[in-house]
């Protein structure tokens, strides 16, 4: 009997040893979002909800975020092993912050395009960048739009705007009351809030910046360089379980939206669908992301960017693009064929 409890027992102790090491096999990475639970925080919710990341011997976490700017700094500041954030935000913290020792690298392009555009209300006579001349433009101070508007302007030969800064739930309701002439956001963001405030899509004029000559790249995702060097592996794991999960999210938008609402039980389903759709259509499966690949960037097309960007945000320092991308943990072409054809 004494026999039969002590092999038991050591049973028992086996199965708890053997559940740890399996578990202390996993990589923990902290992954920080660039904005709340919405439709497109499905590409990073949804492999984790697949199951995808702890496949890979993961232990993923995804935080929600409030900016750009703020999962840069979180990275750098080792709060976080990765995140996802604007290229230009990294660009500016790279440029500001030349002395910083744990400055992050960008090593998969998600949005191809930057989702910044101008919107205006048809009714405001407002058709074209050139009529902007001379109005009220608002957006929050650090708005991925608003910084980069002096692109924007340059390219289509746009003087003398006055802008109005505001928190972010009231960039819409602003312009709707008429307190700003035009606005500028992320256009999967700002054109579903206006339809929110009850404005009809088709009596809004949108500019996506992508369409009026500024280049820019938009998110991607970061990580912190001890992140890089110290787990090389778990993080090429990472994109290769990300980009089986991107195949899901593009295949089945609606599907994927169920994975946010488990995060956020309030979010509006339909709204949020549109929404990821939206960022699909205009800049994850876009022609510049068809023709340069899933995940990856052109070099002149980058080099460019930094130049804007440092002349744009008036940075401390030259943005050295060298300094914030790397293409050495991406995987293959194959595993980065994720866009449907359009």
């Amino acid at each position: 009997m004494k026999k039969r409890v002590l092999l038991k027992t050591i049973a028992a102790c086996a199965a708890v040893l053997g559940f740890a090491s399996a578990q202390a096999q996993s990589t923990p990475i902290k992954f920080q979002l660039d904005w709340r639970f919405e439709g497109p925080a499905a590409l990073f919710l949804t492999p984790v909800a697949k199951g995808y990341f702890k496949d890979a011997k993961l232990d993923v976490v995804v935080d929600a975020g409030n900016g750009s700017g703020g999962a840069v700094t979180r990275v750098a500041s080792g709060a976080y092993d990765m995140g996802f954030a604007d290229l230009a935000a990294l660009m500016e913290f790279h440029a500001n912050n030349p002395d910083a020792p744990n400055k992050p690298v960008a090593f998969m392009m998600v949005y191809n395009d930057t989702p910044a555009s101008v919107m205006v209300l048809k009714k405001s006579g407002i058709k074209t960048p050139a009529d902007l001349s001379g109005k009220k433009l608002g957006a929050p101070v650090f708005d991925a739009g608003r910084r980069a508007f002096p692109i924007f302007a340059k390219a289509n030969n746009i003087s003398n705007v006055q802008w109005t800064a505001m928190d972010p739930p009231l960039r819409e309701t602003m312009l709707v009351r008429g307190d700003v002439d035009a606005i500028t956001g992320f256009t999967f963001t700002s054109l579903l809030n206006l339809e929110a405030r009850g404005v009809k899509v088709e009596d809004v004029v949108v500019m996506p910046y992508p369409e009026f000559g500024v280049k820019l790249y938009g998110n991607a995702i970061i990580a912190s360089p001890k992140m890089l060097k110290e787990n090389p592996a778990a993080v090429k794991a990472f994109l290769l379980a990300f980009a089986k999960g991107m195949k899901d999210v593009i295949g089945n938008p609606a599907a994927s939206i169920q994975d946010v609402k488990a995060r956020d039980g309030i979010i509006n389903v339909e709204l949020e669908t549109r929404r990821l759709k939206l960022a699909i259509d205009t800049v994850i499966n876009s022609a510049n992301a068809r023709a340069e690949g899933f995940g990856q960037i052109n070099g002149p097309r980058l080099s460019l960017m930094a130049s804007q960007v440092s002349d744009a945000y008036n940075t401390k320092t030259r943005v050295n693009p060298d300094a914030i991308w790397t293409s050495a943990y991406l995987p293959s072409k194959a595993d980065l064929n994720v866009l449907p054809k359009k």
